[in-house]
C-alpha cells in the first residue's frame, strides 16, 4: 500500500459528502478512479441545457508528486470539440493546485465554464449553430475587453491630487531610504531652517532696543566698570596710612573736648543720686483715676 494511500481515502470521503449521489466510485482502492456528474444548476435539473462526467484517475503517488489523468464524458448539449477544451482547462487547474487534493477545484472550474455556457443548442453542429456560437463568443469577448478599457479609462482619469495622495501613502508605506542625495537635501534644509530662526531673533533684539530708547531709556554699557571698594584695594598702595590714623586720633580728640562738664557731671552721678529723683507714679495715678470714675451705685 502507497504512503498516499490514506489522503487519497480521506479526499474520496470528501467527494463523497460534497457530490452525494453524482459521485460514483468506480475504484475504491488504489489506484482510486472516481467519476463525477457535473451540472451548471445542481439544484433546478430542468435548467440543464449541458452537462458532462470527470473521470479522475488516481496515480499512487498522488497528491505530491504527480497529477490524476482526466478523461471527459458528454451527458448533454455539448460535442467532442467542447471536451478537447474542458480537458485542458481541467489540466491547467490541476497544475495551479500541484501538491494539494485537486478533484474538487477541477470540477468548480469545469462546473463554471458549464454555467456561463448552459444554453440550448450547444451540441448542434450545423453551420448555423457554429456561427452562431461565434458570435456570442466574439460578443463576450468584446464585453470584456469594454469592461477593460473602462477601468483603465478611471484609472487615467485620475486627479493629479489624488495621484499626489496615492503616492504620499505609498511613500509613508515604503519609508524613505536614507542615501547620500537624500541626506545632502535634508542637510540644506535644515541649514536654511536654522538661518531663518537666526535672522529672526536678531531682528527681535534689535526691535527691543529701539523701542527702550524710543521710551526715553538710557542704555549705559557697566561692562568693565569697577566698583568703588576695588578703586579703593586699588589705591591702596598710595595711601599715607599713619598720616590717615593720626587724623583719626586728632577727630577723637576734638569730639572730647567738646563735651560739657555738666554732661560729664551727669555721667558720674551715684546710684544713690537717682534714688532723690521725684518720678511720677503714673499707675497709681491711673488706678486713682479709675476709682473716681467708677460710678455710685
Amino acid at each position: 500500500m502507497s504512503d498516499h494511500c490514506e489522503e487519497q481515502e480521506m479526499e474520496q470521503e470528501a467527494l463523497e459528502a460534497i457530490f452525494d449521489t453524482d459521485l460514483e466510485v468506480v475504484s475504491g482502492e488504489q489506484p482510486f478512479k472516481w467519476a463525477v456528474s457535473i451540472w451548471p444548476e445542481q439544484h433546478s435539473p430542468d435548467e440543464n441545457h449541458v452537462g458532462i462526467k470527470l473521470i479522475s484517475s488516481i496515480p499512487l503517488d498522488y497528491p505530491e508528486m504527480s497529477l490524476p489523468e482526466f478523461d471527459i464524458e458528454m451527458l448533454k448539449g455539448l460535442t467532442d470539440e467542447h471536451k478537447g477544451e474542458l480537458l485542458l482547462m481541467a489540466k491547467d487547474e490541476a497544475e495551479a493546485n500541484m501538491g494539494m487534493p485537486v478533484v474538487f477545484a477541477v470540477c468548480e472550474k469545469l462546473r463554471e465554464w458549464l454555467a456561463e455556457n448552459n444554453v440550448k443548442g450547444m451540441d448542434d453542429i450545423s453551420m448555423y449553430a457554429q456561427m452562431m456560437r461565434r458570435e456570442k463568443e466574439a460578443e463576450k469577448q468584446a464585453h470584456q475587453k469594454k469592461q477593460e478599457y473602462e477601468s483603465q479609462k478611471e484609472v487615467e482619469e485620475m486627479t493629479e491630487a489624488e495621484a499626489e495622495q496615492l503616492a504620499v501613502q505609498k511613500r509613508r508605506a515604503e519609508g524613505t531610504p536614507c542615501n547620500k542625495e537624500n541626506f545632502l537635501a535634508w542637510k540644506e534644509r535644515f541649514e536654511a531652517e536654522l538661518s531663518r530662526k537666526e535672522e529672526e531673533k536678531a531682528l527681535a533684539e534689535n526691535d527691543s532696543g529701539s523701542k527702550k530708547k524710543n521710551k526715553g531709556e538710557k542704555v549705559v554699557d557697566k561692562t568693565g566698570r569697577i566698583t568703588g571698594f576695588l578703586h579703593f584695594i586699588d589705591k591702596a598702595d598710595t595711601i599715607d596710612m599713619e598720616a590717615f590714623e593720626a587724623a583719626a586720633d586728632n577727630a577723637q580728640v576734638d569730639e572730647d573736648e567738646e563735651l560739657d562738664v555738666d554732661d560729664e557731671e551727669l555721667f558720674d552721678m551715684d546710684d544713690g543720686d537717682l534714688e532723690d529723683l521725684d518720678f511720677e507714679d503714673d499707675d497709681d495715678d491711673d488706678d486713682d483715676d479709675d476709682d473716681d470714675d467708677e460710678p455710685d451705685i
